[in-house]
């Protein structure tokens, strides 16, 4: 076999990994996170400052937030479960140093500060956990674009070829899922009256970068012969064409259909599709091709599993806009988010007995057909996700009350309501919100230039896959690189971060 031939085939005729891997594997970016902002917080009661080195902050970040996701997908995925724990009872060593600390400075009751924080006033506009998520989502796909070459990534975590839940499968979920938490659609304030079709030619204008993007990767794909998973999305289509698609379907949906009744429109697109799937012969032309033999002949059939499967990812898409616009309703305190997240924690439980329903009456998560159990599968790891950042940053609020004057980018600040001292005759407190302080940050610094962090990193891939033999690459050597290639793109955003530069011209 050829080089190319070998690396195809190492990607391929895959079958996944169990739900409850994925649910552990997701645990790990929020103890992360929460592990950077307790260290953050300890400086601070070290020194009385925050970390103001640029440097010494891109170090942090860098080793805390991204190198243990690195370790936990290759060399560490065998003990993966011990992880989390690990992680946890380090957080929790941390916290229990910041509390020592605070006793001796402060005899402030800890109830007192319990109770200061359920009246503590957040930003209804601002939640820190949607650009995280988004941010994570993006470092996760990154990561595992280029480690999925390498033998030290498990095979169970790479893209499923029909049925199965691959951590890859998820990814591409989880993309759709946070650009629409941030659509149009969303942000637009209710009481703003727009054309009806506005939102549709925003979108026409915003998705050419993606179009071009796709092109650019289908002609540099055939121009070298680079190897590629066929059965993916085609011939010709790739996932840059499948987003432009889906926000352009979508934004003409909801320019029909009340927003706020997306999630209708969600479920209606699924469930009608996975009833064509099963009812007529959809699925076998899907899998099979038009002459059962796994034909390419024509542009339909040489793509019919990124044509088809756009439905699913729409479907994913409104329902996930839904998502979006709930978040959004006003909560401007942690009594508040704390009420939310126990209707997310709900809400996750519904979907996963769906997914159960589905799985079994229907058809098992196919990626490749974004059946109707894909899509609830995404939603509900998604939404888990989601609620494992809020109650990091909640955790932080918390730890930040115990030591005043702390700080944490990309969080909630600690303030009080705006309104709060009107009476007293004072200027009101800053908004609660931490994500345009002067810290560097590298999740800002990825946040500001999202697209051209993924982009760097389609590159930055295709150039080590064709530099080096990566199916026989040792442990070491492949630990190296994806670290040197995960570095290397994080500091050309802070860079970037540092210098006010954002790449975004449409």
């Amino acid at each position: 076999m050829s080089q190319k031939q070998l690396k195809e085939a190492f990607i391929s005729n895959l079958n996944g990994t169990s739900l409850l891997e994925i649910s552990v594997g997701l645990s790990l970016p929020p103890l992360c996170l929460l592990c950077r902002g307790l260290l953050l917080i300890l400086y601070h009661l070290h020194y009385g400052k925050p970390v103001s080195s640029r440097k010494y902050s891109l170090l942090l970040d860098f080793l805390v937030l991204v190198s243990p996701l690195l370790f936990s997908c290759t060399v560490l995925s065998p003990v993966l479960f011990l992880v989390p724990v690990i992680l946890a009872a380090f957080c929790a060593g941390i916290f229990s140093k910041i509390c020592s600390q605070r006793k001796q400075e402060t005899r402030v009751p800890f109830g007192q500060i319990v109770k200061e924080f359920q009246q503590t006033y957040l930003d209804p506009e601002y939640i820190p956990a949607i650009t995280v998520f988004r941010v994570y989502v993006n470092v996760l796909t990154t990561i595992s674009i280029l480690a999925v070459d390498f033998p030290q990534y498990p095979r169970r975590y790479a893209k499923a070829e029909t049925y199965g839940t691959g951590v890859m499968d998820l990814g591409v979920g989880a993309f759709i899922f946070g650009n629409a938490l941030v659509c149009p659609e969303v942000r637009q304030k209710s009481h703003v009256t727009q054309p009806k079709f506005s939102n549709l030619a925003r979108q026409l204008f915003s998705v050419w970068p993606l179009v071009s993007l796709g092109v650019g990767r289908l002609l540099s794909v055939k121009s070298i012969d680079y190897h590629e998973h066929t059965s993916e999305y085609g011939v010709h289509w790739n996932f840059f064409f499948t987003l432009a698609s889906v926000r352009l379907a979508a934004s003409l949906l909801l320019a029909i259909f009340p927003k706020n009744k997306s999630w209708i429109v969600a479920l209606t697109l699924a469930a009608l599709y996975q009833l064509i799937l099963n009812t007529t012969s959809l699925k076998t032309f899907l899998l099979h091709g038009s002459s059962g033999r796994d034909s390419r002949a024509g542009f339909l059939d040489a793509n019919r599993e990124g044509l088809l499967s756009l439905v699913g990812y729409l479907a994913t898409y409104l329902a996930s806009v839904q998502v979006g616009l709930w978040l959004l309703q006003c909560r401007s305190s942690v009594k508040g988010w704390l009420g939310a997240l126990r209707v997310l924690a709900l809400a996750v439980v519904v979907l996963f007995v769906s997914l159960h329903v589905s799985q079994a009456r229907a058809d098992p998560v196919s990626r490749r057909m974004a059946n109707l159990s894909f899509c609830l599968w995404v939603v509900a790891h998604s939404l888990m996700l989601f609620i494992f950042f809020v109650a990091t940053d909640l955790t932080l609020v918390l730890t930040k009350l115990l030591v005043k004057g702390s700080s944490v980018p990309c969080s909630w600040g600690v303030a009080k309501p705006p309104n709060s001292n009107k009476k007293l005759g004072t200027a009101a407190a800053p908004v609660g919100r931490e994500d345009e302080l002067p810290h560097p940050c590298l999740i800002s610094a990825i946040n500001k230039n999202q697209l051209l962090f993924f982009l760097l990193a389609n590159v930055m891939t295709g150039a080590v896959n064709i530099l080096v033999d990566t199916i026989h690459s040792k442990a070491a050597f492949a630990l190296c690189i994806l670290h040197l290639y995960m570095f290397v793109n994080c500091s050309i955003m802070s860079i970037l971060h540092a210098k006010n530069i954002v790449l975004k011209f449409w």
